[in-house]
């Protein structure tokens, strides 16, 4: 991959970079779109498909993530990717070992034998951080890797995942990646749901349940349009109550934040951030908007 980004280098071609961790849907290919719109026709798109075990804690769905390699190659290919890079775990992690982490070997989050990662420190202490302790420092090694092999002029990232966004301009500012970052809107279903790979475990009624995610962001909407400033634990309050109104919906948090520096903020005003994570049965699901 190394080898041919150089070759296009060399010549001049402009590289558009979408990294995913595979089981895509039309959220990705919205991020694919904007790659190509960025680079051009004469450009290359990459899609690279990597489930990254360093951003999974032991007890987290590493194991039972959703692969389809044929769907998402099929995917690429009639949405014009020109590479899909998908790399083994023994060449994103040296001396681990030849196998990919699709089975049971999957069950182990840390590699053995590696011991070099990216970590910021101040953005990703909240939210999904403080959720997720090793998460972010897995998505910022695999990342800066994965910019290293694929040496992208532009990368898309998802407004769904807000707070990682913001994370990887943050590690791109911090140590000097000749990328810029283009961060696209999130893309839902026709009922709000925002797309997710993990979308797939919502079976029979917790499909529906799921949409009370974006209803509690719709609800907030109003309240802070019609309220004007707003404390942050009512808010808090209110939204938890509304998400645990479903039988099988429990709300993990809810943060109220400026969206440039992702600081908490004392009073909830118009054009604020909101984020929040819910556990539907036993998918967790995230989604975020400016309020």
């Amino acid at each position: 991959m190394q080898r041919l980004a150089k070759q296009w280098q060399r010549k001049g071609i402009r590289i558009g970079f979408v990294p995913t961790m595979g089981y895509l849907h039309d959220g990705h290919m919205s991020l694919v779109r904007e790659a190509r719109k960025r680079v051009g026709k004469k450009g290359m798109v990459v899609v690279s498909i990597y489930v990254n075990p360093t951003q999974f804690a032991p007890t987290e769905d590493l194991a039972k993530y959703p692969r389809d390699l044929k769907r998402d190659l099929k995917l690429c290919g009639d949405e014009g990717v020109d590479v899909v890079f998908t790399p083994a775990d023994k060449e994103m992690y040296p001396k681990v070992g030849s196998s990919r982490c699709d089975d049971r070997t999957a069950q182990r989050a840390v590699p053995t034998n590696y011991s070099t990662y990216v970590v910021e420190e101040k953005l990703s202490q909240t939210m999904e951080g403080a959720s997720r302790p090793t998460h972010f420092r897995g998505v910022t090694t695999v990342v800066a890797k994965l910019f290293n092999m694929v040496l992208p002029d532009v990368s898309v990232f998802g407004q769904k995942d807000f707070q990682q966004a913001a994370i990887i301009q943050k590690m791109v500012a911090d140590l000097n990646f000749p990328v810029k970052i283009i961060v696209a809107p999130t893309k839902r279903e026709r009922d709000g749901l925002a797309m997710s790979s993990r979308n797939k475990y919502l079976e029979g009624d917790l499909r529906r349940q799921a949409t009370v995610v974006w209803r509690s962001i719709q609800w907030t909407q109003a309240a802070v349009k019609r309220r004007k400033a707003v404390s942050p634990v009512e808010l808090k309050s209110e939204v938890k109550r509304l998400i645990e109104s479903e039988p099988d919906a429990r709300l993990d948090y809810a943060e109220f934040f400026d969206p440039q520096t992702l600081e908490p903020v004392a009073e909830v005003r118009p054009g604020a951030q909101m984020a929040l994570a819910v556990f539907v049965g036993k998918t967790r699901l995230i989604d975020n908007a400016r309020l």
